[in-house]
């Protein structure tokens, strides 16, 4: 029976390079000269650190390009709040990956309630589709790339 996986997944190696591109731009602009403004990659966060919060608001659209890209949807990107303290300002970035119980079950339910003729399950953080055609899953697929979601999806490991 054909299936397939939806997952959210980041690659770790393209957000690694993004983050040393938009430093090596923060540490080449003008308006960045003799600051100590820069981007730290931690295990799922960004670490945006300034002089000031315009620094930090003006960081954040480096950072966005730099990730778009490189293929990395925006929407993976959690911002938080700033941290002001005396003589350095910091936001920190949450990266999202897998998919939250919550999500799941709003995948699982907006499948059933398009009555396709596929059945979905939930394994960890990934979301298993099955079904006996290949063209109810890929309906399935184009009905959920067409759903607002808060997170990004991949579709992997199809399989016939």
């Amino acid at each position: 029976m054909p299936s397939f996986d939806i997952v959210s997944e980041l690659d770790n190696n393209e957000v690694i390079n993004a983050v040393d591109q938009a430093n090596k731009e923060v540490s080449t602009r003008f308006d960045f000269k003799g600051s100590d403004a820069s981007f730290e990659l931690e295990k799922d966060n960004i670490v945006m650190k300034a002089e000031s919060t315009f620094q930090l608001q003006q960081m954040l659209p480096i950072l966005y390009a730099k990730m778009g890209k490189r293929g990395i949807d925006v929407a993976s990107l959690d911002t938080g709040k700033i941290t002001d303290t005396g003589k350095t300002a910091t936001q920190t970035i949450t990266l999202k990956q897998g998919i939250g119980s919550d999500l799941a079950k709003k995948i699982v339910r907006l499948i059933k309630d398009k009555k396709l003729k596929v059945q979905a399950a939930i394994n960890g953080d990934k979301v298993r589709v099955t079904g006996k055609k290949r063209d109810d899953l890929q309906e399935s697929i184009q009905m959920l790339r067409g759903e607002n979601l808060e997170q990004p999806l991949q579709f992997n490991n199809f399989r016939d």
